[in-house]
């Protein structure tokens, strides 16, 4: 095709991910021998062997907030459009709200097993990927997961819900408590129902209470967490908890055996005021119900508050990942799926199959990357063309399992009025400052004839009609930069070179209008 192979032609591209032997069916420009190295250099590389003019730069960042310094105004402006190659929906819709806040066009495509999608995305002309929303994923109902599974399929997302609680959630937890013990007790306490307590009440547990410190503990408390003798579970569930708490882990199950021997199991009791939830209301009803127990909350709250420095914690933090076959997490989901489904007369699966089903795993195939690929090229010679015709340009969605293809023209951008002029997504109001915020508000009065009453940066309220008239008078007479600054709390990065407001307008008549959003250039 020749993109970049001019003089002052260049392709970027990132991947922050290295390349897994799962890869290479599809990913025609890795071999054996590129396992285990970075994707974007290799694909570089790859792709200078077949053509030496190519000027490409490769990157092994990830693209988000935290890399706007390197993915900045200068990157963005100096792109002719972008292309994605992306497996989830943050990072898509990331991506496309920066195209269209620089006004470039995007070519967005994704494969799903047999099925795949090509999108685009032109400014002015298109609406963008964030203006639709795919269908919710199918999931199962709660009560269904824990009182009346009839499927492996139930199990084992009970049994990855069981992980979550045991291990990431709470060593995130207990991570979050030793950062800022004051700032994480407050923001708890305003939780709804009775979550408050059962963080506490974990928290103390895992700080004060059994809190492990050999892996013997370790092996007695996955013991007693199952009642039944299944060396799977408690092999994977002890090393779980041992590496959460920084304990040295045992692997060796011959080792781990006469340890389970060891534990003392005290005699079944079958648990009184047990409440079973048969539907969904019920279900949330219980967790919005109200405190059971002030005088516990306050008494937990004050024994975490006085613990001091609990130790020097060397505990490690959990992420569920499916394709490390070391690290116990797809062992333990697999056991205590295995256990539940037993018990539901449910017919057990093995390891792979619990893996492509807890790890929503969906094969890739190289015939539904290809043509993906090849879709999104033609495409592409229409961008660089330059052609404004509309009709000219295809969305494409297809699935081989079904012999179904289907394309279909974009759809034009939504349009919104104030006064009489129209907008779209793609249209802005341009303001340079450096303005204080009454300037600001005046400008909007003196060119647009809009009485601004609210006004936020991010996540910061900067002005409200409805604020108090000392904070208003106070905040009026303050630059933006300032303003921003001091609400936020933390300096404007240097590589920043305008920021984003979202206002609420009212027109003349006292009507609240829509409106763009506003680039402010500092």
């Amino acid at each position: 095709m020749g993109i970049g192979a001019s003089p002052c032609g260049k392709i970027t591209i990132t991947d922050m991910d290295s390349i897994e032997r799962s890869n290479l069916n599809r990913q025609f420009l890795f071999r054996p021998w590129d396992i285990s190295k970075m994707k974007a250099t290799v694909a570089a590389a790859s792709v200078k062997r077949m053509n030496p003019e190519l000027n490409i730069d490769a990157h092994e960042n990830r693209v988000g907030p935290e890399t706007e310094n390197v993915y900045d105004d200068s990157f963005f402006e100096g792109l002719d459009g972008v292309a994605n190659a992306l497996d989830n929906i943050e990072a898509r819709t990331y991506m496309d709200r920066r195209c269209v806040y620089y006004r470039k066009p995007l070519l967005e495509s994704g494969t799903l097993g047999t099925k795949g999608n090509v999108q685009v995305v032109i400014p002015y002309l298109t609406q963008s990927y964030c203006s639709s929303q795919d269908p919710p994923e199918k999931t199962f109902p709660a009560c269904t997961l824990k009182n009346f599974p009839y499927l492996i399929e139930h199990t084992l997302q009970w049994a990855r819900d069981l992980f979550e609680g045991l291990f990431v959630q709470q060593t995130q937890c207990v991570a979050s408590f030793l950062r800022e013990p004051a700032k994480f007790l407050e923001r708890t306490l305003s939780g709804p129902g009775n979550q408050p307590l059962e963080t506490l009440e974990t928290l103390k547990a895992n700080l004060v209470d059994k809190r492990p410190t050999t892996f013997e503990e370790c092996v007695s408390w996955a013991r007693l967490l199952w009642q039944a003798t299944h060396v799977d579970f408690v092999l994977a569930a002890a090393n779980l908890r041992a590496f959460a708490f920084g304990i040295p882990q045992c692997r060796n199950v011959m080792k781990v055996i006469p340890m389970i021997q060891a534990v003392a199991v005290p005699p079944f009791k079958p648990r009184t005021g047990v409440r079973i939830e048969v539907t969904e209301a019920e279900a949330q009803a219980r967790a919005s119900a109200p405190i059971a127990d002030a005088a516990q909350l306050d008494k937990l709250r004050n024994t975490l508050l006085n613990l001091g420095n609990p130790g020097v914690f060397k505990g490690n933090v959990i992420e569920f990942e499916k394709d490390d076959d070391t690290n116990f997490h797809m062992d333990f989901i697999t056991a205590a799926s295995n256990l539940r489904a037993a018990c539901y007369d449910i017919q057990p699966a093995d390891r792979l199959k619990s893996k492509l089903i807890a790890g929503k795993i969906i094969p890739a195939i190289a015939t539904t990357t290809s043509i993906v690929a090849g879709l999104v090229c033609l495409e592409l010679y229409k961008l660089v063309q330059g052609h404004k015709d509309l009709s000219l340009y295809k969305n494409a969605f297809f699935d081989l399992a079904s012999s179904f293809m289907t394309f279909f023209e974009p759809l034009p951008p939504v349009k919104s009025k104030y006064y009489d002029t129209d907008f779209t997504l793609w249209d802005r109001f341009e303001v340079v400052g450096p303005m204080t915020l009454r300037e600001f508000i005046d400008h909007f009065k003196n060119k647009y004839n809009l009485e601004l009453t609210m006004l936020s940066q991010d996540v910061s309220m900067l002005y409200a009609f409805f604020m108090p008239e000392a904070k208003r008078k106070e905040r009026l007479a303050m630059p933006l930069h300032q303003l921003i600054e001091t609400i936020s709390k933390k300096r404007i990065p240097p590589h920043v070179k305008a920021l984003v407001f979202d206002l609420c307008c009212s027109n003349a008549d006292g009507e609240d209008v829509d409106v763009p959003y506003v680039r402010y250039l500092l």
